[in-house]
């Protein structure tokens, strides 16, 4: 059953990418303006949230998803999620590959499941890897790790798949862990005073303890970064590198695609200064599968490493083995993005534009576009592959209101209201201007009308009070047996819009027992949709209809008419 779902989320995919065939140039690369402008439009049907732009969202109800406050989609098919909850609680679900859901088990599951094991723990940064493995660090520095561990890369001194969250201690335990990091195999934290700790696949140099033995414990990197303060890290597949306080870079480990940025191919085992870069202060760094960004405090962009899909930016597919600009415009960068599991890059301006470059949908960009995106995030939702979240996502509560959302919020507020209706002894509370507004009744009978109180006692007070916030929403909450009552009053008033609602509601409450009374009511209040309905549902159970007390005490004339039109329609031949 899950296979099959997943199944279809990846089908969607699929399909959606033959749909929006993108155009190629006459060098065989992407011409994002044939694909860009389809693509934004087709996500703005998903979009309650912008988690709704990653297809396994679609698993989540609506109720779930606007309860979602920080998300992260991972994994080979970008078919594992771990998100968190307004009320701070953790939820997984996915194909759970090797036990990444942390659920203690390895079954997959469709319905999101709480992760017990963290309840009250607030995550502060979460990295994965392409076991996948994750690495979560909480908002008071402790260090959880569960999921893929053939190569010690959960930290727990084992190789054993961690099934459940193992809290790390060993060499962290005095340490606050401020941002995380895992390449495909291995994992970086850092700590709030400045130092990185690696463990995990070494076959490379990639933890930086000057051997290519896998390292199963958390080991302080030293070297040319022991008396260094370290601000900022990131991983690449194989790769590590880090930004310290004073703007330069270090790099080490897999260099086979001049990743490191050393001018060579050969692989660092220890952390090695980017010489090229002298001179230049850097901010942020971040890597993908096999090429490193750089964001400098002038809000310029540099690239370097593996390029056989433009993701240098480059205009070509040439690898380079030393930084080079990237030319995006002349507003400053403010962020980049990059993931370890792709070969797409990606930039956000000052001015809010956000620029993508790389792997784009399996084919290649090789200069930076303009995307019709608001944020990098919404890049790899759209065009990488896997389709994953390159850092943790924060889904921040809109707090602004529409003028619709502002008046369905005022309905009944008496902090705001002038006037109240009476009815059945029980206050509903309104405002002129906008009944007047909203209904032609409205605007006749209180124009010269200054009392704050009206009584009203031809309706209902749940027929009168579903009114009035109709005229606020746009919409009714009523059961089909009283929406037969708001029928009534929708057609005193000539509110026709208002009849055509009621009789949707009335049609999903039609059975066997009130069917006839239905018909009536539908004749009386010359409810024509709702009384073509009635009979054919009459006609189509005419034998349960006919032996209804509903039936028995038909009115005289309506019986009189629906037996010639039953009969027309041949309901009475054997």
């Amino acid at each position: 059953m899950v296979s099959l779902a997943l199944s279809v989320l990846k089908y969607c995919r699929l399909n959606l990418k033959c749909l929006l065939m993108p155009v190629k140039d006459e060098r065989g690369d992407l011409d994002v303006s044939k694909v860009v402008k389809p693509v934004q439009a087709t996500l703005s049907s998903l979009k309650m949230l912008d988690v709704g732009k990653w297809p396994i969202f679609s698993l989540c109800s609506e109720a779930e998803l606007q309860l979602v406050r920080q998300a992260c989609v991972f994994g080979s098919a970008s078919n594992e999620l771990l998100y968190t909850t307004v009320n701070d609680e953790i939820f997984v679900l996915g194909t759970n590959c090797c036990g990444c859901l942390g659920l203690g088990d390895v079954q997959s599951t469709i319905e999101p499941r709480r992760l017990d094991s963290l309840s009250g723990k607030k995550i502060a940064c979460l990295s994965y890897g392409s076991g996948p493995h994750i690495v979560l660090a909480t908002t008071e520095g402790e260090v959880f790790t569960w999921g893929h561990n053939a190569y010690s890369q959960l930290g727990n001194g084992t190789t054993n798949a961690g099934l459940v969250p193992y809290h790390i201690s060993t060499n962290l335990s005095n340490k606050q862990v401020i941002e995380v990091a895992c390449g495909s195999y291995h994992s970086l934290v850092l700590t709030s005073d400045g130092e990185v700790f690696a463990w995990g696949y070494n076959n490379s140099g990639q933890v930086g303890s000057g051997s290519t033995a896998n390292q199963p414990i958390p080991r302080r990197v030293t070297g040319c970064l022991q008396s260094k303060v370290v601000v900022n890290i990131a991983c690449g597949q194989m790769c590590s590198m880090a930004v310290v306080n004073t703007g330069e870079v270090f790099v080490w480990g897999y260099n086979g695609n001049g990743q490191l940025g050393l001018g060579s191919s050969g692989n660092q085992p220890t952390p090695c200064r980017v010489a090229a870069l002298q001179g230049i202060r850097v901010q942020r760094v971040a890597c993908g599968y096999a090429h490193t960004l750089v964001l400098t405090d002038e809000g310029q962009v540099y690239a370097w490493g593996a390029n056989s899909y433009g993701q240098l930016g480059t205009g070509n597919k040439s690898n380079q083995s030393y930084p080079t600009p990237v030319v995006v415009e002349k507003d400053r960068i403010i962020e980049i993005a990059a993931c370890h599991s792709a070969h797409t890059s990606a930039a956000k301006t000052q001015g809010g534009h956000v620029y993508m470059w790389g792997q784009c949908r399996g084919q290649s960009v090789t200069l930076p576009h303009l995307t019709h995106f608001s944020s990098t995030d919404d890049v790899f939702a759209c065009f990488a592959t896997p389709a994953v979240t390159w850092r943790l996502l924060s889904v921040e509560p809109d707090d602004h209101l529409t003028v619709a959302e502002s008046l369905k919020r005022e309905f009944d507020n008496p902090n705001t209201a002038d006037l109240k209706f009476l009815v059945d002894g029980k206050y509903i509370y309104v405002h002129k201007v906008l009944l007047k507004i909203r209904c032609e009744h409205f605007r006749s009978s209180l124009e010269d009308n200054e009392d704050d109180i009206v009584e009203m006692s031809e309706f209902s007070y749940p027929v009168y009070r579903a009114f009035l916030e109709y005229l606020y929403t746009d919409s009714i909450s009523l059961s089909p047996e009283e929406a037969v009552g708001l029928l009534d009053l929708a057609t005193f008033y000539r509110e026709n819009r208002l009849k055509k609602l009621c009789q949707q509601t009335i049609k999903q409450g039609i059975c066997e027992e009130n069917a006839i009374a239905l018909l009536s009511a539908a004749v009386k209040y010359e409810a024509q949709d709702l009384e073509e309905f009635c009979f054919r549902f009459c006609i189509n159970h005419l034998t349960v209809v006919t032996q209804t007390s509903g039936f028995a005490e038909m009115d005289h004339d309506l019986l009189k008419n629906f037996i010639s039109k039953a009969s027309r329609v041949g309901a009475f031949k054997n």
